[in-house]
């Protein structure tokens, strides 16, 4: 099939440092990862787990209470190593568009990869979604994921900052502005006033 129509839809969760505290050489560490697979408009593949960090393996207790993840589920989490392998097996290895919700997932697992010393598991374009839904709708700011769902009227999928939850409400509100591009991009029907001249018509009966 084509490669333009397989997609992957990707959110992470990152490791925080304490609020107002600089750990000496910190840098935001994958713990949980979600990921979508679509190939033609339809869903073939969903993963979804927590990530263990290795620079700094104790959660602090601000990312604990933000994400909601404790530290015994990161501790039985798969390696970063297996995290990129699973990542290349979903990409098929070949071409495909990375969408994600902001360019901060994107720039974390490029260094994260870099840290670890492996590859940078995607081949293909990557596409800030969020930046799209910007310049489709004309806002002067970035929106959040979920408030740019309930713009729409609709409900996010699941608990926010999870990383599934935000991978499939990414994939969602993608379908629903595509939905849109197409509408608008259709040439508006004719109405009936364009079809009958009126001014002939009324003149008939005049």
């Amino acid at each position: 099939m084509g490669n333009e129509l397989r997609y992957l839809f990707i959110d992470f969760e990152f490791t925080m440092p304490e609020k107002g505290k600089r750990s000496k050489g910190f840098y935001p560490e994958i713990i949980e990862a979600g990921i979508v697979s679509v190939a033609n408009d339809r869903i073939c593949d969903q993963f979804s787990s927590y990530v263990s960090p290795v620079r700094f393996p104790k959660l602090t207790e601000r990312c604990k209470a933000f994400l909601h993840i404790s530290q015994e589920q990161v501790d039985q989490g798969i390696s970063f190593h297996e995290l990129v392998n699973k990542m290349k097996e979903m990409s098929g290895n070949q071409s495909c568009s990375i969408i994600t919700w902001g360019n901060m997932d994107m720039r974390v697992l490029r260094n994260n990869c870099q840290q670890a010393g492996l590859p940078f598991p995607f081949k293909g374009k990557e596409v800030d979604f969020s930046m799209e839904y910007k310049r489709f709708f004309g806002d002067q700011n970035q929106t959040g994921l979920w408030k740019a769902v309930q713009e729409y009227g609709k409900e996010g999928t699941g608990k926010h900052h999870r990383a599934l939850d935000d991978a499939m409400t990414t994939y969602n509100i993608f379908r629903l502005v595509e939905k849109d591009k197409r509408y608008l991009e259709r040439p508006e029907p004719t109405t009936i006033g364009d079809r009958v001249d009126f001014s002939k018509l009324l003149n008939k009966f005049a």
